[in-house]
């Protein structure tokens, strides 16, 4: 059933009421009139002539006070899907993540590729959560702060570039700049996730003093460290195999952690990346139901558009009427 959200509004209904006493013309003889409808009001001690205008403009104030106070149609309570949960992706752009050693549904794709595929589909599934995305190589961005809209994060990172931030690997900062985003928070749980395929080679902060910094403010942080352990290249004399993720630390990956409550995951190619975030999922389960609200529709427009009508015909009545006589 329609109710009212603004009903203190009706207590202007005597307004032009109130305003035509101020304005009334001293002796009862006299005429009121509007230049610019062209009419006249009689006036001899009476509220208001009871012509036709005189009612359209009466039914036209008494629609534009009831569309200012929105009539609207409240509807059932519904469960918002906000878990409380704030969750932050930091994404290494260092320019080894132009490595193509990863395999994905058959395909050969460079680890970035592999994340973008992957991870936008993680980011999909995360409806309710607040999410963030930090990229970084020789410095480390905030791209997109703490948002309930996954799709701004995934566009975000869909068109992020290898080489970006530049071309080295600065893990502690990386999650410096992620913990201070979620410590601001209120208590809740609070989720980094770390993809990397390198070694912290840059910035000012260690992933040690960061990984201590995220336990301290209640951070749990899931480690990612992606990149094949084979790899074919050609040469000179022939092809060789050689492992392109020799520079990857994982001890480092799993001392953070570890700290900080969470878990580490190597992902030597697509599939493994994938089961990661499965994992990942399965550790930070979306809950059934949240909080109600309700859904408000509302009515206004129908009676805005009737007073504008009847206020038009009102003032334009007198000069018909003119016209016609």
């Amino acid at each position: 059933m329609p109710e009212f959200a603004w009903p203190w509004v009706f207590v202007l209904l005597p307004l032009p009421w109130l305003i035509w006493r101020a304005v009334k013309p001293a002796s009862p003889g006299q005429a009121l009139r509007l230049p610019h409808a062209s009419l006249s009001w009689s006036v001899s001690g009476h509220l208001a002539t009871r012509s036709a205008a005189s009612w359209l403009l009466v039914l036209g104030w008494l629609a534009l006070l009831t569309a200012a106070a929105r009539p609207q149609i409240i509807g059932p309570p519904q469960a918002q899907t906000h878990s409380g949960r704030a969750m932050m992706l930091a994404v290494d752009l260092s320019g080894s993540m132009e490595t193509p050693d990863m395999v994905l549904g058959g395909q050969q794709l460079s680890r970035f590729g592999a994340v973008e595929a992957i991870a936008g589909d993680f980011i999909s599934r995360r409806s309710g959560d607040e999410l963030g995305l930090v990229l970084f190589g020789t410095h480390a961005f905030l791209v997109t702060p703490l948002t309930y809209d996954l799709n701004a994060v995934r566009a975000q990172l869909q068109s992020a570039t290898v080489g970006l931030p530049g071309t080295e690997t600065a893990i502690g900062d990386a999650i410096a700049v992620a913990v201070k985003r979620l410590a601001a928070l209120p208590e809740q749980a609070r989720v980094l996730i770390l993809l990397t395929d390198g070694v912290n080679n840059s910035g000012s902060i260690s992933p040690q003093d960061a990984a201590r910094a995220a336990k301290a403010a209640g951070v749990r942080i899931y480690t990612i460290g992606i990149g094949a352990t084979r790899m074919v290249v050609p040469g000179l004399f022939g092809n060789s195999v050689v492992n392109p993720s020799a520079d990857l630390d994982a001890d480092m990956l799993t001392y953070i952690a570890h700290e900080t409550g969470g878990q580490f995951y190597r992902a030597t190619d697509g599939n493994q990346l994938a089961d990661a975030y499965r994992a990942i999922d399965a550790l930070e389960p979306m809950p059934q139901k949240g909080r109600e609200f309700r859904l408000h529709h509302e009515l206004f427009r129908v009676p805005l558009a009737l007073a504008g009508i009847c206020l038009l015909l009102g003032l334009l009545w007198p000069r018909w009427k003119g016209a016609g006589a």
